[in-house]
């Protein structure tokens, strides 16, 4: 990763040596307020350089909003056109049968819950429980949103007064997703993000107690990228659906 200053007197943010086109493709595809891609290549990815900032109540407020816009924009089913990734592991963004909490269970849960039983990490049992978890939960159906998909704090870039999406896994998906995700993390002022984005957008009736179900996916990719430290944060969340 690279400071660099342009012909034109810009400065730039570049990344070097590696695939960034699921990257740039969901940066593209979200807009606003994500950053604007400059350039992308073989094996690169230009962005503007945005200095950070302390984030502000009023700043945290402003970007709420601007991912409530985003969610409304929508999307045109659950998945995106094009191979993604989370981290350094694959994600599938095809299709599948039924409505969200299927393409969830099948394209974001169940595969990353197999994963991490096949690097040893979770037992059967453990799977097992989390099958159990994606049979009972409920979930008030929506139609797919646009979602940055990895919607954590340090993905939250706050610069010239205003939040900046970095870093997403976009895809079509539930708007809860991105909620939870902040909430598993935590981000700057937290409650004032979430007031001021079910001001906008007003979330349907029980969604903080679905939170759990939508934190599933995550934990299962940090299971299988860090290991055993995150099984029992994982667990619960399973027995809390």
């Amino acid at each position: 990763m690279h400071h660099a200053s342009l012909e034109d007197g810009r400065t730039v943010f570049v990344k070097r040596g590696g695939d960034f086109t699921a990257e740039a493709n969901g940066l593209r595809w979200l807009g606003s307020p994500s950053v604007e891609v400059l350039e992308v290549g073989e094996d690169l990815l230009v962005l503007p350089w945005l200095p950070s900032e302390t984030a502000t109540v009023p700043m945290v407020e402003e970007t709420a909003r601007a991912v409530a816009d985003m969610h409304r924009r929508g999307a045109p089913r659950f998945g995106a056109d094009w191979p993604g990734n989370i981290a350094d592991l694959p994600l599938d963004n095809s299709p599948a049968e039924g409505g969200w909490r299927d393409w969830y269970a099948e394209r974001r849960v169940l595969p990353y819950a197999r994963m991490a039983r096949d690097r040893g990490v979770l037992s059967a049992s453990d799977v097992r429980e989390v099958e159990a978890a994606l049979h009972r939960a409920e979930q008030p159906e929506e139609p797919p949103s646009r979602i940055h998909g990895d919607l954590w704090g340090g993905n939250v870039l706050y610069s010239q007064g205003r939040g900046w999406l970095i870093d997403p896994a976009a895809h079509g998906g539930h708007r809860e997703t991105d909620l939870a995700m902040l909430v598993l993390f935590g981000t700057s002022h937290l409650e004032a993000f979430l007031k001021a984005y079910d001001e906008t957008s007003p979330l349907a009736e029980g969604w903080r107690e679905r939170i759990p179900l939508h934190q599933l996916h995550p934990l299962l990719v940090h299971c299988c990228l860090f290991g055993s430290s995150y099984r029992e944060s994982m667990l619960a969340a399973a027995r809390s659906v």
